[in-house]
């Protein structure tokens, strides 16, 4: 879960690539308490019935929001030119150990965030519409599939149009991503890292570089092309974990040799600690230089790059009612009058 600026070094555009899928469309409300009552929505398969417990996302049943809103530091595919309408779900499954979104992700003794019903989150998706949101995107909303699956078909039945981006830390469960793969125009999705040291150092499990290849193989079979002119296929994104630049080149490595024809990359450099920086050094220009090479030396010509040390303060603030620089973002007005009511 972040939020960034970014720029193209190069993107190919070619509006003819299908967007194909073998699955049948889910035409029924999907039964959520199956699901809840021994949860296994993500790989840590806590089994744990979240109608009267909470597993390791630190949720019970009901969708919780933090916040819901136009933002334009995404990918520029995806924010368009009015934003990418955002809905930010609290909880999450991993606890990597330096989150942004540590007052949402369930990282901290608190979780800050609205529960909220499926209509609920229906009308959420058609305000941001109604806003005029370029995509709706979705953030970390792994541990809540069910309920999102009947809110998005809730929200179709009353016209909503919207393509949906799934922004995911790629943690999820091949067979929970299944219920909605159908529902997903694109996959914005995380690939923290393949090596299982990094993992547990950074992203809060070990097992994460064990199960992020087979989730990519899985969404490389359903959208096996990316078409960013309509919003369809995989943007793949990579971090630069501090002094894990080796960690980085085998991810660009695989990402060369099994879906560079497949997703678009988007290299990320702004690792920012939440808190105090525990004597983490800054990405040097030596560095991002390296990483530039990295895209020659596989033939990766198809992506974005973040730039270089912008002064942009990105850690949100989700206790405020836009947690964003004000440039960046727009508050959605139901969103808060939920907000108004409950708090």
């Amino acid at each position: 879960m972040r939020t960034s600026s970014f720029s193209s070094f190069l993107l190919k555009k070619d509006s003819s690539l299908p967007m194909l899928s073998d699955f049948a469309k889910i035409l029924e409300m999907v039964n959520t308490s199956s699901f809840y009552s021994d949860c296994k929505l993500c790989p840590n398969m806590c089994q744990v019935n979240r109608y009267e417990a909470k597993g390791r996302c630190r949720t019970g049943s009901l969708p919780v929001v933090a916040w819901s809103g136009l933002h334009k530091g995404e990918e520029p595919p995806i924010s368009g030119e009015n934003g990418s309408g955002m809905i930010f779900f609290s909880g999450c499954p991993l606890h990597c150990a330096f989150c942004q979104n540590i007052q949402i992700s369930g990282g901290d003794s608190s979780l800050l965030g609205l529960e909220v019903s499926e209509d609920e989150l229906s009308d959420m998706m058609i305000a941001l519409e109604e806003m005029g949101a370029h995509s709706l995107n979705l953030v970390t909303g792994t541990h809540f599939i069910p309920s999102i699956v009947n809110a998005i078909e809730k929200s179709r039945k009353k016209g909503m149009g919207l393509k949906v981006v799934w922004n995911s830390s790629g943690y999820e469960s091949v067979e929970a991503l299944s219920l909605i793969d159908e529902y997903i125009d694109l996959y914005l999705l995380d690939c923290k890292s393949l090596d299982r040291d990094v993992s547990a150092r950074f992203a809060g499990l070990g097992k994460y570089a064990d199960n992020i290849i087979p989730v990519m193989d899985f969404i490389k079979q359903r959208k096996p092309r990316t078409d960013l002119d309509n919003l369809s296929g995989t943007v793949l994104r990579h971090l630069l974990f501090p002094g894990e630049i080796k960690s980085t080149r085998s991810v660009l490595e695989y990402f060369s040799k099994h879906y560079k024809d497949n997703f678009v990359l988007s290299m990320m450099v702004q690792f920012v600690p939440p808190r105090e920086n525990p004597g983490f050094e800054k990405v040097s220009e030596e560095e991002y230089d390296e990483i530039i090479s990295y895209f020659d030396e596989f033939g990766i010509e198809d992506g974005f790059i973040q730039e270089l040390g912008d002064d942009i303060p990105w850690i949100p603030d989700f206790r405020r009612d836009n947690p964003f620089p004000l440039s960046f973002a727009t508050p959605s007005p139901y969103f808060l009058s939920l907000k108004k009511e409950r708090l």
